[in-house]
């Protein structure tokens, strides 16, 4: 895990509420035609229309999020699914824990 990525990821305000609705996903996106927000996880359209923020945008945020480590993406046909990372989130922790 590179500590630094978590670090630049979560130093943005909107990226910690999208990590932060994916806690409780069906409180904080509206519902989606496709698949069960609860256990595929929330569709980038479902996710923009929550922050209220443009495709392009929401999908940069995502993107940055995988790479570290805090969410996983699932392709599912046309749609990607995304959720909490609970392990990455809590490497991340013990990181903190550890080395700082």
């Amino acid at each position: 895990m590179d500590i630094h990525l978590v670090i630049k990821a979560l130093a943005n305000p909107t990226r910690v509420a999208i990590l932060n609705g994916l806690k409780n996903p069906a409180a904080h996106f509206p519902p989606q035609d496709e698949g069960d927000i609860e256990i595929e996880g929330v569709c980038v359209s479902s996710i923009q229309e929550g922050i209220g923020l443009s495709q392009s945008t929401t999908s940069s945020y995502l993107e940055l999020l995988q790479r570290a480590g805090l969410v996983k993406a699932t392709r599912r046909g046309r749609w990607t699914y995304y959720k909490r990372d609970e392990d990455g989130i809590r490497q991340f922790a013990e990181a903190v824990k550890n080395d700082l």
